[in-house]
């Protein structure tokens, strides 16, 4: 006898696999979190302080205690925007996704290192410049993954943009930095 697909339903089953599939869910977004969060708190280690405060920096250069706000709220997206890609199982393009992702990360920390750790503007202008590239390719592929995931990361690249605006015009007023 052939059963029908509601007599093959079970509703218990499907119960339980939702439910592991939003704890898995939950956990990953937690990992996404704690690995951005995780280059807030290096990057945190670098402060302005003195020297930033001495430099020459354009009119248009945001207070420092804006910058908290503003990563806090860019870590959290881009937090979401790799978990939706991360939910994306079976997508070709997943893999790329998220190493890009790791990738602009890691950039991200290094910035924070070469500008406020060691002073030195043009290194911190060459990172930002490949930071800024990655992100252009993480939003890319984020897009023709998921397109939340994408716009999620629009505020991000608009900041880097921003802030490669800035550290460029400050790599300008400041030759010997």
């Amino acid at each position: 006898m052939i059963l029908r697909r509601a007599e093959r339903f079970d509703p218990t089953r499907t119960m339980v696999l939702r439910r592991r599939r939003r704890r898995r869910d939950g956990a990953a977004l937690g990992v996404f979190l704690g690995l951005c969060f995780a280059v807030a708190l290096f990057a945190g280690q670098f402060t302005p302080g003195t020297w930033y405060e001495l430099i020459e920096k354009p009119p248009w250069t945001p207070p420092v205690f804006v910058f908290g706000a503003v990563w806090t709220l860019l870590y959290t997206l881009m937090a979401v925007a790799a978990w939706l890609v991360w939910r994306t199982h079976h997508h070709r393009l997943r893999p790329v996704a998220l190493a890009l992702f790791v990738l602009q990360l890691a950039l991200n920390a290094s910035w924070s290192w070469a500008f406020f750790g060691r002073h030195d503007i043009g290194l911190a202008l060459v990172n930002l410049l490949v930071l800024w590239l990655s992100v252009a390719l993480t939003v890319a592929v984020f897009y023709r993954i998921s397109h939340v995931a994408g716009s999620l990361m629009v505020p991000y690249i608009a900041w880097a943009s921003f802030a490669l605006a800035v550290n460029l015009e400050i790599w300008r007023l400041n030759p010997a930095g």
